[in-house]
């Protein structure tokens, strides 16, 4: 009887200590799946939130009117990337297909806004035009010649301001050209800025379009107070009318 209720005892013992293993040993998987799906779902609720994001910034640049707000208005510094991943095919594929075409729409906007913001753009000053763009004969000593720009007149010490976003590669004195500043604004295309009075940008200084670099003035081969504006794309001098035309803010004299 002694035996035979220790073997009972010790099989009872030993079934409840495999039981009690089973139990630690399901209960640290369903803990490590526990961990692993909190992570996932956290990751989620990231890719999630920064779709949203683009969708709200896309949404605001959308509610401007026009094509010129729209660009200038464009926030490229949407982060798109830091979108984690989810163990479930099909939600993990469409989140990666929405956050690249999310990111394929901002660089486009990107680009889009880097070419605008390069193309030059209005009036570099307000004033008269004197002089269009072509054959002309020149005012100082009356031989036909190919005017490579617009002369545009105005009292000295006006304000000149750049027509695009760029570069300034040269500033200084360029005989006929007076005091000349050259703007490089990538794309292929460049402006030049001549007879101005005074200079106030430098050799390798970012501007903006709309930023003051120079002053109105009778520098160099002129017969009075006047800007020498010239816009060249890819080498070739082109008409500064057709990126002022597209202009709101036509002088008086032009409307």
């Amino acid at each position: 009887i002694g035996v035979f209720t220790s073997l009972v005892l010790w099989l009872i013992g030993s079934i409840y200590v495999v039981s009690v293993a089973i139990d630690t040993i399901e209960y640290y998987n369903m803990k490590n799946k526990l961990n692993f799906y909190t992570s996932q779902f956290v990751e989620l609720k990231s890719t999630i939130s920064t779709l949203e994001k683009a969708e709200a910034e896309f949404k605001r640049i959308l509610s401007f009117k026009s094509k010129e707000k729209i660009l200038e208005n464009v926030d490229t510094k949407i982060n798109t990337h830091d979108a984690g991943s989810l163990d479930m095919d099909i939600l993990k594929d469409q989140i990666k297909n929405t956050v690249e075409k999310v990111s394929e729409i901002k660089e486009f906007l990107k680009n889009q806004r880097d070419i605008y913001m390069a193309t030059p753009k209005g009036w570099p000053v307000v004033g008269r035009v004197t002089s269009e763009f072509g054959n002309r004969e020149n005012p100082i000593h009356g031989k036909q010649e190919f005017h490579s720009g617009i002369d545009i007149a105005a009292n000295t010490g006006v304000p000149i301001k750049a027509t695009a976003d760029g570069i300034v590669s040269f500033s200084g004195w360029s005989a006929g050209n007076g005091n000349l500043v050259v703007i490089e604004h990538g794309f292929g295309y460049s402006t030049f800025y001549a007879h101005n009075s005074s200079n106030t940008v430098k050799v390798g200084q970012k501007v903006k379009r709309g930023d003051i670099i120079a002053h109105i003035g009778s520098t160099g081969n002129t017969t009075g107070p006047h800007l020498h504006y010239e816009v060249w794309h890819n080498g070739r001098a082109v008409n500064p009318m057709s990126f002022i035309k597209e202009a709101k803010n036509v002088p008086k004299e032009k409307q």
